[in-house]
C-alpha cells in the first residue's frame, strides 16, 4: 500500500510542478495562445494522483494486488501515462516555441492512450475478480 502511496505523491509533485512549468514557460516566452501545457497538470493530476489514492482505497478493501493481473495493470497503466504525458510536454513545448504540428507526436501519443487503456483493462479484470471474492 505504501507503494500506491508513493506513486500518487509522486504523481501530485509532478503535476504541480507541471503547472508551475506552464505558468513560468509561457510567462517567460510571452506566449498567450493554447497549449497542450494548460491542461497538462489536471491530467497528471487526475490520472496520476487522484487514480491512485482510489487504487490505494480499493487495495484497502479488496486486496487487489493479490490478484494474478495486478502487476501487469500498474506497470502498463504506468507507462502508458508516462508515454501521453511526456507528449503532452513536448507538443505543448512545441506549440508554444510556434513549431508546426507533427503526425508522429500525434501517432505516438495516441500509442500511449492504447496502452493506458490496457492497462485499464486489466485494472478492470482485476477489480472484478476482487470484488467477486
Amino acid at each position: 500500500m505504501k507503494k500506491l502511496v508513493r506513486v500518487s505523491m509522486s504523481y501530485m509533485i509532478f503535476g504541480l510542478l507541471a503547472g508551475i512549468f506552464y505558468r513560468e514557460f509561457t510567462k517567460w516566452t510571452g506566449f498567450t495562445g493554447e497549449t497542450q501545457l494548460s491542461v497538462l497538470h489536471t491530467h497528471v493530476l487526475i490520472l496520476g494522483m487522484f487514480f491512485f489514492l482510489i487504487v490505494l482505497l480499493l487495495e484497502k478493501n479488496f486486496q487487489l494486488s493479490k490478484e494474478k493481473n495486478y502487476k501487469k495493470f500498474y506497470i502498463i497503466y504506468n507507462i502508458g501515462l508516462g508515454v501521453t504525458l511526456l507528449l503532452m510536454i513536448v507538443r505543448g513545448v512545441l506549440q508554444v516555441l510556434d513549431y508546426p504540428e507533427s503526425a508522429a507526436i500525434s501517432g505516438i501519443a495516441g500509442l500511449g492512450h492504447i496502452i493506458i487503456t490496457v492497462g485499464l483493462a486489466y485494472f478492470f479484470q482485476v477489480l472484478f475478480k476482487a470484488v467477486k471474492e
